[in-house]
């Protein structure tokens, strides 16, 4: 019998984020928070959840923040969730 398990990722959320201000550019509310999952599957059907990949995005300067470089505002707002 195959046995067909892997992972694939998830439908990409988005919020903004109307209090944080780039910290590039200086604009408030122009930050978009991008979040995505990762599951497991067997059988192309998901399992479980592995992970959650997170980074955002400014509209005005289109600086990209990965969740480490990530502003303590930005932060609260994924601790939120």
């Amino acid at each position: 019998m195959i046995l067909f398990f892997g992972t694939k990722k998830g439908k990409e959320n988005s919020n903004k984020m109307p209090n944080v201000v780039c910290g590039h550019c200086g604009q408030k509310g122009t930050v978009t928070l991008y979040s995505q999952e990762t599951l497991a599957h067997v059988f192309w059907l998901p399992i479980t959840k592995i992970g959650t990949n997170h980074y955002a995005e400014c509209s005005h300067c289109k600086r990209v923040y990965y969740k480490n470089d990530f502003s303590a505002d930005m932060l609260k707002v994924i601790n939120k969730k």
